[in-house]
């Protein structure tokens, strides 16, 4: 097998500051979430997904697939914020050997308390920083990675 070309400098400079970014960016919002909201970004990720959904309820599998996750390292963490009275473990009536993970009504109120600071820092740290041709231009990158990665 040969190699694969070098990065030319910029495709050097796109890499290099993204990835700097990224680390940067995910610090800060995750820094601002743990400040204002006490939660991390695991538990933001789960609360989110599951109260973007119609019933506040989702299968694990289904939720580990979503937020990209492994079904045992949900599961853990589900175990953890069941202490804290955030989800509920509820039995899958049309699997036994499935569980569906609920909000239950503190989960629900902590993410609505939760998510108005979190989106106001992801837009004094991101969002508002770009203009709609940058927001436009990430957009489309953002799609065409992802739809390559689904496809792997």
């Amino acid at each position: 097998m040969t190699d694969p070309p070098w990065l030319d400098e910029r495709e050097a400079r796109a890499w290099r500051g993204y990835r700097r970014m990224r680390a940067l960016l995910d610090l800060q919002i995750i820094r601002d979430l743990a400040a204002d909201a006490a939660l991390s970004d695991a538990d933001y990720d789960v609360l989110s997904t599951l109260s973007e959904t119609q019933a506040h309820r989702m299968r694990l599998h289904e939720l580990a697939s979503t937020i990209l996750w492994s079904n045992s390292r949900l599961s853990h963490h589900i175990s953890r914020m069941e202490q804290r009275g955030l989800v509920r473990r509820e039995e899958d009536k049309a699997s036994p050997r499935a569980c569906v993970i609920g909000l239950t009504a503190a989960g629900l109120r902590t993410i609505r308390e939760a998510a108005p600071e979190h989106v106001a820092s992801v837009r004094r740290h991101f969002i508002d920083l770009l203009s709609t041709a940058q927001l436009d231009a990430l957009g489309d990158v953002a799609e065409t990675v992802v739809a390559h990665l689904s496809e792997e």
